[in-house]
């Protein structure tokens, strides 16, 4: 039988830890039950025994992760449909939180709580850990007395919002690491290789071939100018990155990235289903319309969307409504317009926007999908022809040698 971890309370509060082998998590959270406890978290031993390690790196110990915040989130919905009060409940996440920094981040919470803080007040205090989308719905929470539903709307939309991202840091990898193979390959060749080559008709007395004496241009520049070429591209950097720091910088930087062929359509759509998920949580969870479309705004990676939201709500003030605005913004696609605009006519506008998001998010999986089928051969090309263009260099090289007179 497979072995899990678990993590459990007693009605006192007091946290219980250990191992149980059992043929699935199901069976274990019964028999914590039948032993009178409270199980927190339940997972395979294994997969446990590699998340303590990962947050062991010393780089790791005082950042918190978005899976910190996804698991305190869902711990948090266990303990509170479980009857427990808040302040013993985070009292609990403060001594079962893995992470250092977040540890310290729920115990000063449950301090302001102590205090007399509203909940959403203390989370309000670490705007980094915890985003708007993340108060805003809490306070809705409290305010309605359904905190134990809008813990249940965030952890799915955390656990949504997660998976995605993953699934397209983890598309990026190949590409990313081909990408560096080919770049090290072009290295080696033009620093160690051709040297050798040039070194032979040196010895000679002869003149280089003309593709030859390219690349021994390129070698000798690069292994005594490197530092030219290293000052150039951090100068380079740092003038991207103020660039973008300014507003306007930043406004122009993310218009071109949406005209960018492909990549600009899969942009689109990720900002698409990122607005839809986040407002209609935010609607599902009571939080007024206006005040939603503002948080909404403010989440928004890319600035040429956000900056289109702002004419949205503006029209929602005077009474039209948000399809007819959003259509005038010519932001968002024919397809999640009609959606939007048979949700609003039937009142079930959240919902709608959550069946947005949730169709946006495949067509982004199958646009990354499409997209990586394209640049994967396109970079092995590219690559070849370099590497070949140096190789097919040497080997003419190497063939003129036989047409210089003895």
């Amino acid at each position: 039988m497979p072995s899990y971890s678990y993590r459990a309370s007693t009605f006192e509060g007091k946290i219980v830890e250990g191992t149980m082998e059992a043929s699935d998590g199901g069976t274990v959270s019964l028999k914590l039950q039948e032993m009178g406890l409270l199980p927190v978290h339940i997972g395979s031993q294994t997969r446990q025994m590699l998340l303590r390690r990962e947050i062991d790196w010393p780089w790791k110990r005082k950042k918190i992760r978005r899976k910190d915040l996804l698991i305190f989130t869902q711990e948090l919905h266990t303990l509170v449909r479980a009857g427990f009060p808040l302040d013993r409940s985070l009292a609990v996440l403060g001594q079962l939180a893995e992470s250092p920094a977040m540890a310290e981040v729920v115990q000063d919470v449950l301090k302001e709580v102590k205090g007399g803080k509203s909940f959403s007040e203390a989370l309000a205090k670490y705007p980094a850990v915890f985003p708007k989308v993340y108060v805003s719905m809490v306070k809705a929470g409290e305010a309605g007395g359904v905190l134990e539903e809008i813990l249940t709307r965030l952890a799915s939309f955390l656990v949504t919002s997660e998976d995605l991202r993953s699934y397209i840091i983890g598309a990026m990898i190949y590409p990313a690491l081909l990408s560096v193979v080919g770049v090290v390959s072009v290295t080696i060749l033009t620093l160690f290789v051709v040297p050798r080559f040039t070194a032979i008709f040196q010895d000679m007395g002869v003149p280089l071939p003309l593709p030859l004496a390219f690349l021994k241009a390129v070698s000798t520049f690069l292994t005594y100018y490197w530092w030219v070429a290293l000052g150039a591209m951090a100068l380079a950097v740092l003038y991207f990155k103020r660039f973008r720091e300014s507003s306007d910088g930043r406004l122009k930087w993310d218009r071109w990235m949406l005209r960018i062929p492909l990549a600009g359509t899969v942009l689109r759509k990720v900002e698409v289903a990122r607005f839809s998920r986040s407002l209609g949580t935010l609607l599902h969870g009571g939080v007024p319309l206006l005040q939603s479309m503002a948080i909404v705004r403010d989440i928004i990676g890319n600035q040429s969307i956000a900056i289109a939201i702002e004419p949205i709500r503006n029209g929602i003030k005077k009474g039209e409504g948000i399809t007819q605005p959003m259509k005038q913004s010519g932001v968002f696609p024919p397809l999640a317009m009609h959606l939007i605009e048979v949700g609003e006519e039937s009142g079930k506008l959240d919902s709608m926007l959550i069946q947005v998001a949730d169709v946006y998010d495949v067509e982004v999986r199958n646009s990354i999908k499409g997209l990586i089928a394209f640049f994967e051969p396109a970079l092995i090309l590219v690559m070849g022809v370099i590497i070949g263009t140096i190789v097919v260099s040497m080997l003419m090289a190497i063939f003129s040698i036989n047409d210089i007179p003895l």
